[in-house]
């Protein structure tokens, strides 16, 4: 092995490692998109199925709610339908009701929520402070609680 060969050796190696890509996973990427009628739910769809990488597509008008799976980036399913169908498109905001302690506090109960929802407290706490229970309200709620053995019993 010659000088020649040696030096080549060390001229490929950096081109190789700078080629290799990284592989998508597999994920469920849920946005919500405003929906009013059945062209726009087909503009939606059509925008998606093309997209490398997309398995199935999913539009629920009546929720405004679009669910993507496959080996896709969130943010650019995102961009996608932002910019062939001109709507405002923003992350699936809401989680089911059971979620969250306390679904009617100000910060969580959300008018404009599909039923069984509320906005997702859970994941943002500066969202709404009120939504979470203190440690002080905990111990109440405990003390009267009927799975609490040493619980008093006022009724």
């Amino acid at each position: 092995m010659g000088i020649v060969d040696v030096v080549s050796e060390f001229c490929t190696l950096p081109r190789t490692r700078r080629h290799i890509k990284k592989r998508k996973e597999f994920q469920t990427v849920e946005m919500k998109v405003r929906i009013d009628c059945e062209g726009c739910e087909r503009k939606v769809k059509k925008a998606l199925e093309d997209m490398k990488g997309v398995s199935s597509v999913d539009v629920s008008a009546k929720q405004h709610k679009v669910t993507v799976t496959g080996y896709v980036d969130a943010a650019k399913v995102m961009r996608r339908v932002a910019y062939k169908t001109g709507k405002r498109v923003e992350p699936w905001p809401y989680v089911p009701y059971e979620m969250v302690a306390h679904p009617y506090a100000p910060g969580a109960y959300d008018k404009k929520a599909p039923a069984g929802y509320v906005r997702n407290v859970v994941a943002d706490p500066t969202a709404a402070p009120l939504a979470r229970a203190t440690s002080t309200e905990v111990r109440y709620t405990a003390a009267f609680s009927d799975e609490n053995p040493n619980a008093c019993s006022v009724m």
